[in-house]
């Protein structure tokens, strides 16, 4: 019998690095630098050597990272902030927990990322009906490609908007060598076990060039500390990244740039073995994804049947993000760029995800492509 394949195997990558990780526990136990240890500094420095922008603060999850940035400038009731509907829900989330209105921005049918040109649209509506301020832009490099960072500054320049990448799937993608902090104010990322560059509980980070800004998320990040925890000098919150996860990702981020590597190749395989029969997210030349997801379009109402055929060949298969953000309850009163989201719509209707992960071997993957192309012939 074969082997059951995984959708994202883990435990490849945990043995690689285990015996190092467990050194790092070791030390941390004995000394009892549970919160905001060594190994944070040690982490902050190396992420922004990693990515190439002075200031990095680690925090408790992807959300805070997201969350920080947008509390320092002091987004509020009255202002909008642009983010794509095709995606997680912290991405709005953040600025409706703040009183702010997120305005929701259809995506490109092929990258799958927050549309330039629709992006335009919105802002345009928002500053004709004059209730709202356009304060920013939230763009996710989703399963793992980096959005189009040049167009988006250009956007935010043009209106005077700020340009956070929430890097939560894409931590590490470049576009023509360069990462998202070439062009975004801040790169927020998530280290959830199931990202490309994860932990093993919650955590994340935040990173920008401004150091004024960076100090006023230091202050938030631990209750709007001032000179010391006791003093107080804004309303801020909890959102510190404990040391045992910060060794983690430490040590994974030594391998990251080879297991990029390894996604990379194993998407290229995918891609030239499976681009006849569905249409698969489309990288563009000169771009490089971390491919936290290997998503694929099945069309015409034959994903639940495509689903069911790969379950019954043993390959898993996922949805993300079936029901978009402006379609959920907690958000479908806020705004949508020209009222509709045409391609979102359409893409949440036949995207599917396969296995994806570093360590997916030529033999497994080829399984899994047998299957692709079997279940597609057998539903018709």
């Amino acid at each position: 019998m074969s082997q059951p394949i995984a959708f994202i195997d883990l435990a490849q990558q945990r043995d690689r690095v285990r015996d190092k990780i467990e050194a790092r526990f070791k030390r941390i136990l004995d000394t009892g630098a549970f919160i905001m240890g060594p190994d944070v500094a040690e982490l902050e420095a190396a992420l922004s050597a990693f990515g190439g922008m002075s200031e990095t603060l680690s925090c408790a999850s992807g959300t805070d990272a997201l969350l920080l940035p947008l509390a320092a400038w002091g987004i509020r009731s009255g202002d909008a902030v642009f983010v794509p509907s095709f995606t997680f829900a912290a991405t709005a989330e953040v600025v409706a927990m703040l009183g702010a209105t997120p305005i929701f921005v259809d995506c490109l049918p092929h990258s799958f990322n927050i549309d330039p040109d629709n992006l335009r649209l919105a802002i345009d509506e928002v500053k004709q009906a004059g209730r709202l301020r356009p304060r920013c832009i939230i763009a996710v490099d989703l399963f793992g490609q980096a959005a189009d960072y040049p167009s988006l500054r250009t956007v935010a320049d043009e209106h005077g908007l700020k340009l956070i990448s929430d890097a939560a799937q894409g931590y590490g993608a470049t576009i023509d060598g360069r990462m998202a902090g070439a062009w975004a104010d801040v790169v927020a990322t998530s280290f959830y076990p199931a990202k490309p560059l994860g932990c093993y509980g919650d955590g994340g980070a935040v990173q920008t060039n401004d150091a004024e800004l960076a100090a006023v998320m230091r202050s938030l990040r631990v209750h709007g500390s001032g000179t010391d925890r006791y003093d107080n000098v804004r309303i801020g919150m909890n959102a510190r990244m404990d040391t045992l996860q910060a060794a983690v990702v430490i040590e994974k981020l030594g391998i990251f740039p080879e297991e990029i590597e390894s996604r990379m190749r194993i998407a290229r395989r995918y891609s030239d073995a499976l681009s006849q029969v569905v249409t698969p997210q489309v990288l563009p030349n000169g771009m490089v994804s971390t491919w936290a997801q290997y998503t694929v379009r099945v069309s015409d109402g034959r994903r639940d049947a495509f689903m069911a055929a790969m379950k019954e060949r043993g390959v898993p298969t996922v949805i993300y993000y079936a029901k978009p953000l402006h379609q959920q309850t907690a958000y479908r009163d806020f705004p949508a760029a020209g009222g509709r989201l045409a391609v979102t719509d359409e893409l949440s209707g036949d995207v599917v995800s396969l296995p994806m992960h570093a360590y997916l071997d030529e033999a497994t993957q080829d399984r899994i492509i047998d299957a692709v192309h079997a279940s597609l012939k057998s539903i018709g």
